[in-house]
């Protein structure tokens, strides 16, 4: 039976218009964005047969152009449309912790870093600048590693610092392989940077490592 054909409270368009998008499941929201379904598939089919064969939405998003291309239903166009989509998420998050923005909770600054880091197949190490009013500077990608580590050296991150007149920071860093938990030498190197850092009088607010689907800050758990 084609979703037209559905009663209106069980159609995902009508259903999302009614009760809000949160009210969908993932399968109701992929099949909005997909529009139509495939010959045998409703679009609800269609999204459900997808996220089994990519465990997910994030599975979706973050597969690889040829293997998305060669999927029925899908196609070069949903590719461009799909990525398109991820990278206005990802801008609208970036709009929310702008330059000039004070840092108003924790929970906005670990979504915009796990916007910014989560999905990275290898290690970055990144820092945002603040002033003394804790408001926001600048977001740098400082260095770029492999799939289980990179190196970070003080003196650039203390350039950085000093290039953006910032009087303290948040350094973050992403775990590849999705545990969030410090390791001894995130705890090492954190301190390294606190010490260098403190020589120009730049503070250290936090140090927050990006798992997948959690967080660790070493602040809160007394590291720093």
């Amino acid at each position: 039976m084609a979703i037209r054909d559905w009663p209106a409270t069980e159609r995902p368009r009508e259903k999302l218009l009614e009760r809000g998008a949160g009210a969908l499941s993932d399968a109701e929201l992929l099949a909005i964005f997909l529009r139509t379904g495939i010959r045998g598939e409703t679009a609800v089919d269609l999204a459900r047969r997808l996220l089994t064969r990519f465990e997910g939405l994030r599975g979706l998003f973050e597969a690889d152009r040829e293997t998305l291309c060669a999927t029925p239903g899908l196609g070069q166009a949903k590719y461009a449309q799909l990525q398109a989509v991820l990278e206005m998420g990802r801008r609208y998050l970036d709009a929310t912790l702008r330059r000039g923005d004070a840092l108003e909770s924790p929970e906005q600054t670990r979504r915009f870093l796990s916007a910014q880091l989560r999905h990275h197949p290898h290690e970055l190490f990144a820092c945002i600048f603040l002033d003394n009013r804790h408001r926001v500077i600048a977001f740098e990608t400082l260095f770029r590693g492999t799939i289980d580590g990179a190196t970070v050296h003080p003196r650039e991150v203390v350039k950085r610092a000093l290039a953006h007149n910032a009087a303290a920071l948040i350094l973050a860093h992403n775990h590849p392989s999705g545990v969030a938990e410090p390791s001894s030498a995130d705890t090492r190197i954190t301190r390294r940077l606190k010490e260098s850092l403190a020589l120009v009088d730049v503070r250290v607010l936090d140090h927050i490592v990006v798992g997948d689907g959690e967080m660790a800050s070493l602040a809160e758990r007394g590291l720093l």
